[in-house]
């Protein structure tokens, strides 16, 4: 065994008695272990939240969409467009038709948004997850429904329990031309809310309707606004992404996931390096806790210090005793914290230990997703701190070697 690791051992556990200094380094080295855990627990359930949100997105959101490139709708009846809808590897191929429209409820305006789907909509299942009240239903018994979202609601006080007030929805009418009654220049259409959903302000001002009711509001029997493609498992969405908007041309944009809800995956990814930060400087002042406890450790064991440089010892070793033990507080309590996270997150997705606290929320405890990648990302940042905290009590301990070797 090296001298210095041997040495900086027997400092670290000694076994006579119980020192201050071995107090202190204790602490220091509860300090990291607290620290580790606490990285380890927040960005497991950064991951558990940010798999939810993706998972109720994902419902909601094609796994590829079709916009033009420039206008706001086109023919979808081409020859490759019909033939994308008998492709075996397409699970669902949904015709959207969306507009800016005036939606009014018991003489309550809001301006939001119509999305007509056609009936693959409701293929993928599930969707009832992403609703607060009621139900994702579309149609029933030959009937057209809404599904609202929750800022329609709230704006609203739109109620899916009174099926005798439908909403009204209004869109300018394309052929009235110059009308005498104002109210002829619109076309109103009323349906029954069905449920109401909640994803996120990029969609939460929307009402979802078939698209035969969405065509008949708008004047628009033909044409769509985009269309959404989901898949069987096992497709590489990656490379049909790069078929399809190679076969559908220049004049169409083919978009994945994340290309369509950017803001969501930056908000996401941000959310979860600043915390990151945050927790990792609380880490720096744990670790830089070790200089001061290694800097008493080196006036506790001045008279050591000299015998061993009388002995032949050189500054290197010196150094090294000093920086091995740092590094030994440092790496146990980084084992040690990752260790207590992994047990606590384990313990959190098998019994939810921590509720979540509102009554209103889609999953009842606080999702955890444990990574590899994490693991190794806090062993790492927890290395790095801990070799210059170390390094920097290495130096201090041969400052005054010289005086020590006269003192003693």
């Amino acid at each position: 065994m090296n001298t210095s690791i041997y040495i900086a051992k027997r400092y670290l556990f000694s076994r006579k008695k119980m020192h201050a200094i071995n107090i202190i380094s204790g602490i220091s080295m509860v300090g990291v272990l607290i620290g580790s855990a606490a990285l380890i627990i927040i960005l497991s359930v950064f991951n558990g939240f940010e798999e939810v949100i993706l998972s109720l997105y994902s419902n909601f959101t094609a796994e590829l969409k079709i916009e033009p490139k420039l206008g706001k709708s086109f023919n979808p009846n081409t020859a490759y467009f019909n033939a994308l809808r008998k492709d075996p590897k397409v699970f669902s191929f949904i015709e959207v038709l969306q507009e800016k429209v005036l939606i009014k409820y018991d003489n309550r305006p809001f301006i939001g948004e119509i999305k007509g789907v056609s009936a693959q909509f409701m293929k993928r299942g599930g969707m009832d997850s992403i609703c607060q009240s009621g139900t994702f239903t579309l149609k029933k018994d030959g009937n057209n429904f809404a599904v609202i979202g929750s800022a329609v609601q709230n704006s609203l006080g739109v109620s899916v329990r009174d099926q005798f007030t439908p909403i009204e929805i209004y869109s300018p009418n394309r052929n009235a031309g110059n009308a005498v009654n104002p109210l002829n220049e619109f076309n109103v259409r009323a349906i029954t809310p069905s449920g109401v959903f909640t994803l996120g302000q990029e969609f939460d001002d929307m009402v979802i309707t078939p698209i035969d009711f969405a065509r008949d509001l708008l004047n628009e029997p033909v044409n769509v606004t985009s269309l959404e493609l989901n898949f069987n498992k096992g497709v590489d969405i990656s490379a049909m992404q790069d078929e399809v908007q190679q076969k559908a041309g220049k004049d169409f944009i083919v978009k994945n996931r994340s290309q369509q809800n950017t803001e969501l995956y930056k908000t996401l990814n941000y959310e979860r390096w600043f915390i990151f930060m945050i927790l990792v400087f609380v880490l720096i002042i744990a670790i830089f806790n070790i200089i001061g406890s290694l800097t008493m450790l080196v006036m506790d064991k001045r008279k050591d210090i000299a015998i061993l440089t009388s002995l032949g010892a050189n500054r290197r070793l010196i150094q090294g005793i000093f920086f091995f033990e740092g590094m030994m507080i440092s790496v146990i309590g980084c084992i040690a914290g990752i260790f207590l996270g992994l047990i606590f997150c384990i313990l959190q997705q098998r019994f939810g230990l921590v509720k979540m606290g509102a009554q209103t929320a889609i999953i009842d405890a606080y999702p955890v997703a444990l990574k590899f990648r994490d693991f190794i990302l806090v062993f790492l940042t927890v290395g790095i701190i801990s070799v210059i905290a170390s390094g920097i009590s290495a130096r201090l301990s041969i400052k005054g070697l010289d005086d020590i070797k006269q003192d003693l």
